[in-house]
């Protein structure tokens, strides 16, 4: 345990709310309430939030808008843009109101922020005025850190009944309801309902909406939600379907989010997704027949530490058991946990699972497990890397941190191997 989580344990949960609250004030006072002079759009949910702000973000761009955003990717004003290095989705208060001082002073209009139920808990959002509130789904995550899924989901909540104007919803999802409750002089609910001719595989997308055609480079179903997610809210300030149909075609997706590392001799994919429900809409998308023999689906994955959703690491076995015919379990972000212990909880899932795999390999060092996993690799197999998607960092015991790429790692195993096909 680091000292910083140590005193936060001795200070009483309303000592740390009214400060967050008054960091936030604080900020936003330093920097002149700068999103009074934007219009701003919060993208909030489990899954899709980053993807989401991305192509909200090239839609407006598309009609002719300057736009800033943030995501848990990167962080962009205008023409200018860099990585997010942060490992946290929303930057502190003081960092996010500059950014949007930024933002003014560059001539934007819009800012398309991602919300994190961590930054809700801590006030980030606070005296920010939002325009619009956008939902894309929710599953389990942070448990631990909120103290249920109920609690989670009212974090999400308490940011919708924080924005009065503008809410978007995903009636899809289970939780949609919830959202739906809350007033709003604007409520805009979008489902897969609304589209016709939806047809997804390994090249993309394609879907009607209206009288419009879209064909995105996009893969899997989880997409064609985000990408329509990103045409309601566009269409709601008036950008057309036809210059939103342009830009989603456009648009190649984002760093490490089913991001194609690699194409032939065989394909190597890399993409964040660390919960059951991410890790299943991934495998599903490349794999739709469960343990098809030919070709081969791959996957590397670990499971993040710091006590974070230890609930999940033997689900996330039992989900790479059900879809992939080669199993890696690797490192992650093991923070001050015992790897090898959350190594064992994930490979628990795997031995537990009916179909009792025996094809599993336990690789503690992550480049090692993906080297393997290349050398696995057939042509037209597909491996899988996910857990850690762009992020640049790994975070291990007492607050070490090392820089990391899965995807440069790829590239420069993938040169080694280049004599072997």
């Amino acid at each position: 345990m680091t000292i910083k989580s140590f005193v936060r344990k001795l200070i009483p949960g309303f000592v740390l709310s009214i400060y967050h609250y008054k960091l936030a004030l604080l900020g936003a006072l330093i920097y002149g309430f700068p999103s009074r002079k934007l219009i701003i759009i919060g993208v909030t949910g489990t899954s899709g939030k980053s993807t989401t702000v991305d192509l909200i973000t090239k839609i407006l761009e598309r009609s002719g808008e300057k736009v800033a955003s943030i995501s848990t990717i990167r962080f962009k004003i205008a023409n200018k843009e860099w990585k997010n290095n942060l490992k946290m989705t929303m930057p502190g208060r003081f960092k996010i109101q500059k950014f949007l001082r930024q933002a003014v002073n560059a001539g934007c209009k819009y800012v398309v922020l991602e919300v994190a139920s961590e930054g809700v808990k801590q006030s980030r959002h606070k005296f920010i005025k939002f325009d619009s509130a956008v939902f894309t789904n929710l599953s389990p995550e942070h448990i631990e850190s909120h103290g249920g899924f109920e609690k989670y989901r009212k974090a999400k909540l308490k940011f919708f009944k924080a924005v009065k104007n503008k809410h978007f919803i995903n009636i899809d999802d289970e939780n949609a309801k919830y959202f739906i409750e809350i007033k709003a002089k604007e409520i805009i609910k979008f489902s897969l309902g609304d589209v016709k001719n939806l047809k997804v595989d390994e090249s993309g997308s394609s879907f009607q909406l209206q009288d419009t055609k879209f064909q995105i480079q996009l893969m899997g179903q989880f997409n064609v939600y985000n990408a329509l997610c990103a045409i309601c809210v566009a269409n709601s300030y008036g950008v057309s379907l036809d210059v939103c149909k342009d830009a989603l075609e456009k648009a190649k997706g984002i760093e490490g989010r089913m991001e194609v590392v690699v194409k032939n001799p065989f394909t190597v994919i890399v993409d964040y997704a660390h919960t059951p429900e991410q890790l299943e809409n991934v495998y599903k998308t490349l794999n739709p027949r469960p343990l098809t023999l030919d070709p081969k689906l791959i996957c590397v994955l670990g499971s993040c530490g710091g006590g974070r959703d230890k609930w999940k690491r033997p689900v996330l076995g039992e989900l790479a058991s059900k879809y992939c015919n080669e199993i890696i379990v690797t490192n992650e972000d093991p923070y001050d946990e015992n790897p090898e212990q959350i190594i064992d909880k994930v490979i628990m899932g795997i031995t537990n699972h009916k179909s009792q795999i025996t094809n599993y390999k336990k690789i503690l060092d992550r480049k090692e497990a993906i080297k393997t996993a290349l050398k696995l690799a057939k042509v037209n197999d597909t491996v899988i890397i996910t857990g850690k998607g762009s992020e640049p960092l790994m975070c291990l015991a007492n607050g070490k941190k090392i820089a990391w790429s899965d995807k440069e790692i790829v590239k420069q195993e993938m040169g080694e191997f280049a004599e072997k096909f």
